[in-house]
């Protein structure tokens, strides 16, 4: 039976590559069993205790079977598998969490004295306050202090310094964890007198200072410090077919990007399996599948990409959660995403909880996206050719620009499709906003910029394909396109953002508009707005733009012969994604025949099905409802 879901915008099906291994050798580990011996042969009754010494016998064909415990270790594969048959794979045993940390306990701390917690000499000083102050022991670090390296990317050219607080790239890259939480970093001592859990990292990286809540001992308590800069990393370039399963990695202290270093790492290694990992509080980024960075010279038979990642938990990681350079045919499925971007680095164009560049042939499908912070979802940089992104749940983006950003794309189609958005809140400055009293907003030419959040946002990007979608409670517009004329890219052309097709979505209660387009040299077809008030449909130029709603949309652009207007409620449970329609308490705001002329659907029963999408690789039916359901659940209250 197809797997219609695994079909890509050019009709074919994703290559998928894993076969059943052939294991020929399995060690074990199990750092918790008191005969482990790293001078032991690995076998079932004689286990290794690290999974580095593991990682240094394994040939391809090795499973490496790990027991349940706390390793505070970087596990670095001395080589990688052969063929899909003959991978090495490193997976937990099943007797519970295998937990791979990059930071070490310590202990042995005293009071923080000879440094003002108020301004100004004489200050007085507060009496109620506690800091603490920690000697970091050289011997923890052995080559990396990250207490010593600041977080500012390695390529940090395209920083728009002017527009960017930079104290967090600035930040050291070394955390403090005090019962597995972080203490939030400060960039001078006296921060720590204004907000409790809290640390502070003198100049040279050789001591920290800290203050915990209640101005508590940390005797009373487990503090951890990062030590390593990744969790699950080869030492060597290119190693290839290597599965990483079931382990849970924590507290790596990577930079952020670029380059791209995760705290899984495939280091431009080729057909990794990452799955039912988790990943939680990583500095900079979780987990690296591509090049690792634009500035690397390319073999001639290099591979980059054909990996997988599924079913993984990815918890807060700083700046980007699953980055991939130049990857191609990445299948990124079933995993769950959640509190990425905290070190609002979201002007380092390197944040997202999945950022790809120049992916080609590539299938995101059924992942959730919860409470993305200044940092998109998924963004697509340069590039993208053939790729798809089905059947995901974009929940809840936190001073948010975009949910999916496509950016620079001239050849090709990329397919967004069966996906819900909701909850874009926008990053931009309030202040900015122009008060418009009165009248003095209705003749302007051009509507101002200040105000963003969009569902989807394309940037020189053509033939962008967005369908069957619910995208609701966006900001600004549930679509957004703009044509980037001067990004040529060498020799090649600037992007028109034309051609892009907008069929059988359903928008909901957007701030300013449903659909934005550039020009007129696009498709809009069989979409359903609801609760969406006047000129929501726009074309930007020529100038003056123009704001229409439904019938003028039709009537002067034949857009949406088959779109609907509706005035109804939709509720969301965003754990489970069910979407349940319902008539709302109220009737819109109109006057005289308004809701006549918009033909205005109030009971979500009467939504009438549309023609299906053809653009939609195995959709065989002649009819279907606007959205990514089959059908609506309604509540008749």
């Amino acid at each position: 039976m197809t797997d219609h879901s695994a079909l890509l915008p050019d009709g074919r099906s994703f290559e998928f590559w894993e076969k059943d291994p052939v294991w020929e050798k399995e060690l074990f580990v199990d750092g918790s069993n008191p005969a482990a011996s790293d001078d032991n042969d690995g076998s079932e009754s004689a286990p290794f205790r690290t999974i580095g010494r593991a990682a240094r016998e394994a040939e391809p064909g090795t499973r490496v079977r790990i027991h349940a415990g706390l390793y505070r270790e970087c596990v670095k594969p001395a080589r990688g598998g052969t063929d899909p048959e003959h991978m090495i794979s490193y997976e937990a045993f099943g007797d519970g969490d295998v937990v791979v940390s990059a930071s070490e306990e310590v202990t042995e701390f005293i009071p923080s004295e000879g440094w003002m917690l108020n301004r100004g000499w004489g200050a007085e000083q507060p009496e109620d306050v506690r800091v603490w102050e920690y000697d970091l022991d050289p011997d923890l670090f052995r080559g990396y202090n990250p207490f010593c390296a600041v977080n500012i990317l390695h390529d940090r050219l395209f920083i728009e310094y002017d527009k960017t607080d930079m104290t967090t790239y600035l930040n050291r890259r070394g955390c403090v964890f005090c019962d597995g939480k972080p203490l939030k970093q400060v960039p001078l001592y006296n921060g720590m007198a204004a907000e409790e859990n809290t640390y502070w990292v003198e100049a040279n990286g050789q001591k920290v200072h800290f203050r915990l809540e209640y101005d508590d001992d940390p005797k009373n308590h487990r503090i951890e410090v990062t030590v390593r800069e990744q969790c699950f990393a080869p030492d060597v370039p290119f190693l290839n077919y290597i599965r990483v399963k079931g382990l849970v990695c924590e507290h790596a202290a990577t930079g952020a990007p670029v380059p791209q270093r995760g705290a899984i790492s495939a280091y431009r290694g080729h057909h990794w399996i990452i799955e039912d990992c988790t990943v939680y509080w990583t500095n900079g980024v979780a987990i690296d599948v591509g090049n690792e960075c634009w500035h690397h010279t390319h073999r001639p038979d290099e591979v980059i990409g054909y990996s997988v990642i599924r079913n993984c938990t990815i918890q807060d990681a700083g700046v980007c959660g699953i980055a991939g350079m130049f990857a191609e045919r990445m299948l990124i499925e079933g995993n769950v995403i959640e509190g990425t971007g905290w070190q609002k680095m979201e002007l380092s164009w390197e944040a997202g909880a999945i950022k790809l560049h120049n992916s080609v042939n590539g299938l995101i499908r059924n992942n959730v996206f919860r409470n993305t912070f200044r940092a998109d979802h998924i963004w697509l940089d340069c590039g993208n050719v053939n790729n798809r992104i089905t059947g995901n749940l974009f929940l809840d983006g936190i001073e948010q620009r975009e949910a999916i950003f496509i950016e620079c794309t001239r050849d090709g189609i990329n397919l967004i499709d069966h996906n819900i958005i909701w909850n874009v809140e926008g990053r931009f400055d309030p202040a900015k906003v122009p008060v418009e009293p009165g009248s003095s907003g209705w003749y302007k030419l051009r509507e101002h910029d200040a105000v963003n959040g969009y569902g989807v946002y394309g940037e020189g990007t053509d033939r962008l394909h967005v369908s069957h979608n619910l995208i609701g409670k966006c900001r600004h517009s549930g679509y957004y396109l703009k044509p980037v004329p001067f990004r040529m890219h060498g020799m090649l052309r600037g992007g028109t953002s034309r051609d892009a097709k907008i069929i059988n979505n359903i928008f909901y209660d957007c701030g300013e508009a449903a659909i934005d387009f550039p020009t007129r040299d696009n498709t809009a077809e069989g979409n359903l707005y609801v609760r969406m008030q006047g000129g929501y449909l726009r074309v930007m130029y020529p100038e003056p733009e123009v704001c229409l709603d439904l019938p003028s949309w039709q009537e002067f652009l034949g857009f949406d012969r088959e779109g609907q207007n509706a005035w109804f409620d939709i509720d969301l449970d965003e754990e489970t994604g069910k979407a349940v329609f319902r008539k709302a308490d109220r009737a819109p705001l109109s006057f005289g025949n308004d809701l006549e002329r918009l033909k205005m659907i109030l009971d979500p029963s009467e939504v009438k099905k549309v023609a299906a999408d053809p653009g939609i690789p195995g959709e065989d039916r002649e009819t279907v409802l606007p959205g990514p359901f089959d059908q609506f659940t309604i509540h008749n209250s």
